[in-house]
């Protein structure tokens, strides 16, 4: 119904109804609105192609009237793009696909109200195409609402242990796990441990994965041999989990960086009162013969996705600008 918009000179010889504001400018240090829906409903699909720094770009989605957010993600994190280059992703929940489309399939019901936003943090204007689809439809009283967070620690301490969520109280069950990792040693940096803390869970918890590599349904390293017998390794892309390689493009590029990613819908890790999600951060030191665990000091970040009943607990508050750049 556009009669003005930020197409309009290219629709100057058609007019109304030709693509006259098919796209948003969100201006630097500026928040968008992007859906403000009155319930009860459910998002069904989103898919947004932003421009400017994903990681910079801050996504938002608020559930019937809270003043906190149940989401509050960059963008491309959200998306398992975290790194700000693009990485087809062939998953049932998320789609990346050329040349820069997010697509989330995350079904989020509402009772009361959905609000979403995209705030950005940089100092240049953004472009933003995006379409969220929903229906209108009456939601089960035992329908849990979607929630995701974002966290980052750069260096992680040495022999601290990552944190991915922490601080969930309520009923609900974990869906999902996305880790961009940049390992700061040379080497194999995937032998920690994930591990989920139930309900109550002290020292020990309910949960313990082998290896990092394992949890996101991969093996040895994610490591396959040519045939002269040197080892690479092995990208893929499944509806459930996956892991792609950042490889340096520049004569200064910093070391290797992982996207990381792995979709608990099979297999939920359901929750009663509490939960608390960490993984290890393990390497190798010494030679074959007497090798040991080496805690790393990497730069991990990460977003956890689940399922709770309101209300949501606040989360801690998101890392500064600076925080959150990617160096």
């Amino acid at each position: 119904m556009a009669e003005d918009g930020p197409a309009r000179n290219s629709a100057r010889d058609l007019g109304r109804g030709w693509k006259i504001s098919p796209f948003v400018r969100i201006g630097a240090g500026q928040t968008f609105t992007l859906a403000d829906i009155a319930g009860p409903g459910a998002i069904q699909q989103i898919w947004m192609t932003p421009t400017g720094d994903w990681r910079l770009s801050i996504l938002r989605i608020y559930w019937d009237g809270q003043q906190d957010p149940s989401v509050e993600c960059p963008v491309g994190d959200f998306f398992a793009c975290g790194w700000k280059k693009f990485r087809q992703i062939s998953s049932l929940p998320v789609c990346v696909n050329p040349g820069s489309a997010f697509n989330c399939y995350w079904e989020m019901p509402f009772r009361k109200k959905c609000r979403i936003t995209l705030e950005n943090l940089t100092a240049e204007e953004m472009v933003l195409y995006y379409q969220i689809n929903y229906t209108l439809t009456d939601v089960p009283e035992d329908a849990a609402y979607f929630h995701a967070q974002f966290r980052r620690t750069n260096p992680l301490p040495y022999k601290e242990v990552y944190t991915i969520l922490d601080g969930v109280s309520g009923w609900g069950h974990y869906v999902g796990t996305y880790l961009a990792w940049q390992p700061n040693n040379n080497g194999w940096w995937g032998e920690g441990e994930i591990k989920f803390y139930l309900d109550g869970d002290g020292e020990f918890p309910t949960i313990a994965g082998t290896g990092t590599e394992d949890y996101f349904c991969g093996s040895y390293d994610f490591e396959l041999k040519d045939a002269q017998g040197k080892g690479y390794y092995q990208e893929f892309t499944t509806p459930y989990a996956g892991m792609s390689v950042i490889l340096p493009d520049h004569l200064y590029a910093p070391n290797l960086r992982f996207n990381l990613y792995r979709w608990h819908i099979m297999d939920p890790v359901r929750f009663q009162k509490d939960l608390r999600v960490t993984m290890q951060a393990l390497g190798w030191r010494g030679g074959r013969a007497e090798r040991r665990y080496l805690p790393l000091r990497d730069d991990i970040a990460s977003v956890a996705y689940w399922y709770q009943a309101l209300p949501t607990t606040p989360f801690p508050a998101l890392p500064s600008r600076d925080e959150l750049e990617i160096i």
